[in-house]
């Protein structure tokens, strides 16, 4: 049977022009086969679940369809019924030059069956794009799908091209912005040929194990930790019977990308495609959920945007990217929301709080009640008068199965049977058990389970929260942290902050290309303070936790405090201009306010007066290139800097003691600032005399 189904694979054509004749297909993966969204997937498949009041998948299938792909085949496991219908009744039923087509199945447990089972039905015929349905992306597929068609061409053996982007981990946590493992990575940087792939390091050893034979056949390897897999796949038709091939193949990068970059024999080979602009990214996780939730509100995703996919007035974008829907829900009075999602037809009684918690369909919360952060109320759940559901808890009106699947396993079998009744053989326990019987757990009135968190599963909860990390759990990380590096350097294991692995032969670079590198670190270190900053700004972030997490990305970055001044000024100005404003009067009162608001964390950042000049030449800068309303603005705002002893006299000073000597061109701010300048000046003269 193993080799009837390799001879099988001589159907696929090699002549290019045949490919380019059949249309461009994908396969889109409607099951995750992972329990992260428990328990609000025991009730629905995780793809329908709403993102910016959208179902995920729209999502993924407006990009599928912008991208040029032709036919989608949507593979449904886990409460297939509910993603059948869904399917059929929206609008994806009836695009011109976009089908899409479903394949159900009950008895998948993985994703390698579920590629198995569509190899069987044979309806891929050339390059296809292989994505769940929980993905997010505008990228063009043009260039990623011209280069593997080139490679294709000179080497048979190129099967598949994963599509990665640039997202530095946290040093504190390992972990990205998405709440996903840090991510080590190998690639040829000439051929970007994929040699090597981890996603479950071991932190306690210090290094990483490379295959000397890897170095020894490759010339220029570079290990990467700042590199984000979207998951998005172009394949040739190979992998799908490689799959049929070894039953082993079970998680698409677990199994099967690290089984064939450990298989010198076969020989096929994997690259990757680097986007820098675009946007891609998969929620992975309840943290990947409000990350990407907040990148589409900021329109990073543009063109697929709420009020862009409902193409309705169901749902409008005003200033400042706010979006107004209507979703039916009721809300009392004197009621507190921090960072939350409130889903359709929810009750919230007056007094309540709500902090970074997921408030699903139906949920009734009775006056009073508190959800600490991190807190997840499934479908139709209700919490008592006064009650305090503590952080991190899942509430569900179902029992928690007695034992966990693991995330290779699949959920469908806590689910439906494609009838969309629940299996109460499968959860082994209640379905619909006496919810009378469950007031005590959720206060007076209340009705619903608070889920156990598993022994060794209570740091994966904070890990993978709506929530912030809290700060006690940053410091005891960063602690930890310095007490491991201490003990690795003694052992003369540790990695170096780069991850940068360079063969001898690559040491020709030039120093141009070297401070190009160090340009574009910069950028993107500016681009991730100022996502911080704002996030901080908009969820009502402590100082001491923004601070934190600003030097988690100096560590990341390997940048100096200054730039993390530099940075953080930026924000702010840039965050003032954006603000609606009529006049330069009232431009100004917006940067005063930030600037009171956040001086404290500005000021953690400037520790000397040489600190404090580069933030004067920064918002120099900032007024001849990317805010020049605040140009007429420069002499008040600097005065503003000092009054609230953000730049003490000493920096002004001596940034207009060295603009002397400087060409005319350099001394425009310095002259509109000769009367603040000079009143510096008498005053510290008066003050010297008063000393004498």
């Amino acid at each position: 049977m193993g080799a009837q189904k390799k001879g099988a694979t001589a159907r696929v054509s090699e002549d290019p022009e045949e490919l380019a004749r059949h249309p461009l297909q994908a396969i889109l993966l409607a099951d995750s086969f992972t329990t992260k969204f428990r328990p609000i997937t025991l009730e629905r498949p995780k793809v329908l679940l709403p993102l910016v009041n959208i179902p995920m998948i729209n999502y993924t299938l407006a990009w599928l369809e912008s991208a040029g792909v032709e036919e989608v085949f949507v593979f449904c496991c886990a409460h297939s019924k509910q993603v059948i219908d869904y399917l059929e009744s929206s609008e994806w039923s009836s695009q011109p030059n976009f089908s899409v087509t479903t394949i159900e199945s009950h008895n998948s447990i993985s994703a390698g069956d579920a590629l198995r089972l569509i190899y069987e039905r044979n309806v891929i015929h050339g390059d296809f794009v292989l994505i769940s349905g929980d993905t997010v992306s505008n990228m063009s597929l043009t260039q990623a799908l011209q280069e593997h068609k080139d490679r294709r061409k000179k080497d048979a053996n190129a099967i598949m091209t994963m599509v990665v982007k640039q997202s530095k981990p946290s040093p504190i946590t390992q972990q990205s912005r998405l709440g996903t493992d840090e991510l080590f990575m190998a690639i040829n940087p000439v051929t970007k040929q994929l040699l090597y792939y981890e996603d479950k390091a071991e932190y306690s050893k210090g290094f990483i194990s490379l295959d000397k034979t890897l170095i020894a056949d490759n010339p220029s390897v570079i290990l990467h930790n700042d590199k984000q897999d979207c998951y998005i796949d172009i394949c040739s038709q190979e992998v799908l019977s490689l799959f049929t091939d070894n039953f082993d193949y079970q998680h698409l990068r677990r199994h099967f990308v690290k089984g064939l970059l450990v298989d010198d024999i076969m020989g096929y080979k994997i690259f990757t495609h680097e986007i820098h602009s675009s946007y891609a990214a998969r929620i992975d996780n309840f943290r990947s959920y409000d990350t990407i939730s907040k990148d589409i509100i900021q329109r990073w995703t543009y063109p697929f945007v709420p009020d862009v996919l409902c193409g309705s007035s169901a749902i409008k974008v005003e200033r400042q990217g706010t979006y107004r829907a209507s979703e039916r829900c009721t809300i009392g009075s004197n009621v507190t929301i921090e960072g939350s999602y409130i889903w359709n037809n929810v009750t919230i009684e007056d007094g309540c709080q709500l902090r970074n918690a997921i408030v699903c369909d139906g949920v009734i919360l009775k006056s009073g009640a508190v959800l600490q952060p991190g807190v997840i109320l499934s479908f139709k759940v209700v919490v008592g008068q006064q009650f305090v559901v503590p952080a991190y808890s899942k509430v569900s009106l179902l029992q928690q199965p007695t034992q966990q699947d693991s995330d290779e396993e699949l959920e469908y079998a806590d689910s439906t049977s494609g009838t969309g009744e629940l299996r109460s053989d499968k959860l082994n326990g209640d379905i619909a058990p006496d919810l009378s019987e469950t007031a005590s757990e959720l206060g007076t009135g209340g009705v619903g389970y608070i889920w156990t968190v598993f022994e060794g599963a209570y740091d994966e909860e904070w890990r993978h929260s709506v929530a912030p990390i809290p700060t006690d759990k940053l410091v005891k990380l960063m602690l930890d942290k310095d007490e491991d590096e201490e003990l690795l350097t003694q052992d003369g294991n540790v990695i170096s902050a780069s991850r940068e692995l360079k063969t001898d032969s690559d040491g020709n670079g030039s120093e141009d290309d070297d401070n190009e590198d160090s340009r574009d670190d910069y950028v993107s270190f500016e681009k991730e303070v100022e996502a911080t900053f704002l996030r901080a700004v908009h969820e009502n972030v402590k100082v001491d936790l923004a601070v934190l997490e600003v030097n988690a990305l100096r560590l990341s970055y390997n940048m100096a405090s200054v730039d993390c001044g530099g940075a953080i000024f930026y924000s702010m100005m840039k965050l003032a201009v954006e603000s609606p404003h009529n006049s330069a009067s009232e431009l100004h009162r917006n940067a005063a306010d930030i600037v009171t608001t956040w001086q404290k964390l500005l000021k953690s950042f400037l520790h000397d007066i040489d600190e404090e000049i580069e933030v004067i030449l920064k918002f120099e800068e900032m007024c001849l290139e990317s805010a020049k309303e605040f140009a007429a603005l420069f002499p008040q705002i600097l005065h503003l800097l000092y009054d609230k002893e953000i730049l003490q006299e000493d920096a002004i000073l001596r940034w207009a003691d060295e603009k002397e000597g400087a060409d005319e061109s350099d001394k425009v701010f310095l002259k509109r600032s000769e009367k603040f300048i000079q009143w510096l000046r008498e005053a510290e003269e008066e003050e010297d005399d008063e000393d004498e």
